[in-house]
């Protein structure tokens, strides 16, 4: 019998730590796929942040290094500069990208840092107690947003992505999402292309993947699969912004 899957060489052999229905999971194993299919193992080097994701070192099979909260594209900037060779990454959620480290993510942007970003948007902080976040969602009940997120007390929802796509020096932005197989596999080919860039120098590139967070969305995971379909991608429209 033939076997369909098995583990990637990049991913390590050890429990995860993320709740059920959790989608880190995917976008790692999505990660070690890419690098593996690239041949680019013995260079890559990923940033890990402060979040959920703060110990993915952990699970990928390759060298990583751990940044302040949203500081991984200043340290990912510095190790590309020195290391230019190697191929960078960093992986963000929306905390650490769109709220701490807005102003590493911009400048690195406009810098047209040849650096790949992956971009995990849950709508939410994770790891400190599902706090409101700069994605959060009208309306979106969060620890520190009860009644719903109001566009008149906390603003709207930023989209990190459109507004990265606006400067010149950035070579490409994709919105994919974790909800469906078939959004898995487009969120994998963005991940792919986004280090085909800088292989190729061709400089910034950036994917956000729409991630669910069943245990603070208050939802089953299956439920937040719908709520990305049907509500997110609503904020958030999927395909490539440029």
């Amino acid at each position: 019998m033939k076997k369909i899957i098995s583990r990637t060489f990049s991913l390590r052999d050890v429990r995860t730590h993320y709740c059920p229905g959790c989608g880190h999971g995917i976008a790692h194993r999505l990660i070690a796929e890419v690098v593996d299919e690239l041949g680019i193992r013995e260079k890559v080097i990923g940033i890990a942040p402060v979040g959920c994701a703060v110990i993915a070192y952990d699970y990928w099979n390759f060298d990583c290094a751990e940044a302040a909260h949203g500081r991984a594209l200043a340290v990912a900037t510095a190790i590309k500069r020195v290391r230019p060779q190697n191929i960078v990454f960093t992986y963000q959620g929306d905390g650490d990208l769109a709220a701490i480290g807005t102003n590493e993510t911009i400048h690195a942007a406009n810098r047209g840092e040849n650096l790949t970003v992956v971009f995990i948007n849950n709508a939410i902080y994770g790891m400190t107690g599902g706090q409101m976040a700069p994605t959060t969602l009208i309306g979106q009940k969060t620890a520190t947003t009860p009644e719903g997120r109001d566009s008149r007390l906390q603003g709207y929802p930023l989209k990190i992505s459109e507004m990265l796509s606006i400067l010149p020096a950035v070579k490409y932005v994709e919105r994919t999402s974790l909800h469906s197989p078939q959004e898995i596999i487009k969120t994998k080919q963005a991940i792919k292309q986004a280090f085909i860039n800088q292989i190729e120098n061709k400089g910034f590139s950036l994917v956000e993947v729409l991630s669910p967070c069943p245990t603070y969305w208050g939802l089953s995971p299956k439920d937040s699969l719908e709520w990305i379909r049907n509500v997110m991608i609503k904020e958030y429209p999927l395909g490539r912004i440029k």
